[in-house]
């Protein structure tokens, strides 16, 4: 994806556009071009075929985008997000599935990692559950960000990796609900609707105060630059957090549960 990001520069910069020009002529964030250039997020056919005819490149990028060895395929995105999140000044995210990555213990993530298929051997199941407790760091940084989570009960019930573990992940998520700027909260079985039922996503708010949102799917994921596409997203979230128990019935809900395991 670098090599074809490199590309797309030296086509524009042939044209006499920067970046933003390109940007403003097709309709995108200038970080939409920045990040394809830089091989940080993926060219997607469509979008290569009206660079090729604004660039007039004679189809070379949408050649190039069909014709990509299939490791580069792999959305980026996720790896952008990465760093977004490392970087983010403010955090917000509803998990239906599964404990959040960020949140997890070290065994609760072997278990999700080993749920996978294909499956992993235990090399590469080791090696994904040290990254992601890396990234649990963002939590203990100073100064420190604000960071939310929104977890559907059923997530808290699920004995993921067997009954020692499933306490252990629970009293780890008890123990994170006391930490300053860190917000927790449970949306109860008792509310039959809410209005992320399409399932699971992650706002986040980056140093120079831009506003973005990203989504999984089985195999891919999608991080969202559009202000009104994230604004939906951040008016749900919203009202989740209203629906949600609050931190301290939350805790109180944490409690119980630990009292039952």
């Amino acid at each position: 994806m670098r090599l074809l990001g490199r590309q797309l520069a030296r086509f524009r910069e042939t044209a006499g556009l920067t970046q933003r020009d390109l940007a403003t002529e097709l309709n995108l964030a200038e970080e939409t071009v920045a990040s394809i250039e830089q091989g940080r997020r993926p060219l997607k056919p469509d979008l290569a075929d009206r660079l090729d005819a604004r660039l007039d490149t004679k189809g070379a990028l949408l050649v190039a985008v069909e014709n990509m060895p299939e490791v580069d395929l792999i959305p980026a995105w996720a790896e952008e997000f990465l760093d977004r999140e490392q970087e983010a000044l403010a955090l917000a995210s509803y998990e239906n599935q599964v404990v959040p990555g960020l949140l997890q213990t070290a065994d609760y993530a072997r278990a999700v990692f080993a749920s996978r298929i294909p499956v992993m051997d235990k090399d590469e199941i080791e090696a994904q559950t040290e990254r992601r407790l890396v990234r649990r760091r963002i939590l203990q940084s100073t100064p420190r960000r604000s960071v939310s989570f929104v977890l559907w009960e059923a997530v808290l019930h699920v004995p993921l990796g067997g009954t020692h573990v499933h306490r252990a992940q629970l009293a780890h998520l008890r123990s994170l609900t006391e930490l300053p700027g860190l917000a927790i909260q449970v949306m109860p079985f008792t509310h039959t609707t809410h209005p992320a039922l399409d399932g699971a996503f992650v706002l986040l708010e980056t140093p120079d105060h831009q506003h973005l949102a990203y989504t999984e799917t089985q195999r891919g994921s999608h991080l969202i630059h559009a202000p009104d596409e994230v604004s939906i997203l951040a008016q749900r979230y919203a009202m989740l957090r209203t629906l949600a128990l609050d931190p301290d019935d939350t805790r109180g809900l944490l409690d119980r549960l630990l009292g039952e395991t």
